[in-house]
């Protein structure tokens, strides 16, 4: 909307884009050496060890303020492993190892054509998560580290339903482009794991892991153990594969021996099929019932 009296708003000073387009370089103070650059557009020194604060603020603060500007205040992040792949691509895989005829191989190519279920869990989940947001008063985006294997299928499946989704990427040695199925203006790239997680968090209404490694369970120990300390609001959490998960963990005898408390089990819920997990949030959230008043979750029910 156009102001009727435009001179009563406009700004009294220039803004940083046309600063840093109108500051002309000087052939006297373009050497290296030089500190004769604007402080935001001198990539050295914002690059200084005690700028390293300004950094992590920065960090935060973009994706949070994109993440506003795009009205996204609910997210499901899937959680899982960057080394599972799709059913297809594990059958081939499948079939090279046969072909060459290296029992190692073979035995390798058949657990990854067992866990490509998780990588198709993945992608359904997501797309379940994502038609049923369309019936929602506050709509609900899926949430991925970016990469690769279960990220890829969670972004994917947003992808197949015609819904957007959010791509938390990480600068890596490996692993770090982001996969194509993410909303362009959804894909942030991080430096600092810390502020990663915390995005993971902030706006989350639920957190679904699947099969993972280190990463996968650096990541799930943090939000247990985050609730579990009250640091944030309890919110679901679902581990998808029953076998995967009760074989690496053993919960109970974590309780046996007094690590953790009984109750502290029902901080989480274990799960096998993409259409179990989306029931737990459905439950959780009473997504299966009429409208609430207030349009919060069924907070008022």
């Amino acid at each position: 909307m156009t102001p009727k009296h435009p001179d009563l708003v406009a700004r009294n000073f220039p803004t940083a884009q046309e600063d840093a387009a109108a500051a002309k370089p000087v052939s006297r103070y373009e050497g290296p050496d030089s500190s004769y650059r604007l402080a935001f557009t001198d990539e050295a020194f914002l690059l200084r060890e005690d700028l390293r604060p300004v950094r992590m603020q920065l960090e935060l603060l973009k994706p949070e303020t994109i993440l506003r500007e795009e009205g996204v205040a609910a997210t499901i992040v899937i959680f899982g492993s960057a080394r599972l792949v799709p059913r297809a691509d594990a059958e081939h895989g499948l079939e090279r190892a046969e072909n060459g005829g290296n029992e190692q191989a073979i035995a390798q190519a058949r657990m990854a054509l067992k866990m490509s279920h998780y990588y198709e869990e993945a992608r359904e989940f997501s797309n379940l998560v994502t038609q049923a947001s369309r019936t929602l008063e506050e709509k609900i985006v899926v949430c991925t580290g970016g990469g690769p294997g279960v990220m890829e299928a969670g972004n994917r499946g947003a992808s197949d339903a015609g819904g957007p989704s959010i791509g938390l990427n990480i600068v890596l040695p490996h692993e770090q482009a982001p996969n194509p199925f993410i909303t362009p203006r959804l894909c942030f790239q991080f430096h600092y794991f810390a502020l990663r997680k915390m995005h993971f968090l902030m706006r989350s209404v639920g957190l679904v892991c699947f099969p993972g490694g280190f990463g996968t369970l650096d990541e799930m120990f943090e939000v247990l153990t985050l609730t579990q300390t009250g640091k944030v609001r309890k919110r679901p959490i679902v581990l998808v594969g029953r076998e995967f998960w009760t074989k690496l963990i053993n919960f109970d005898w974590l309780v046996d021996t007094g690590m953790i408390a009984a109750q502290d089990l029902q901080l989480f819920h274990v799960v096998e099929t993409a259409e179990e997990a989306w029931g737990v949030l459905v439950r959780e959230f009473g997504l299966d019932l009429a409208p609430t008043t207030t349009g919060e979750f069924a907070d008022d029910i």
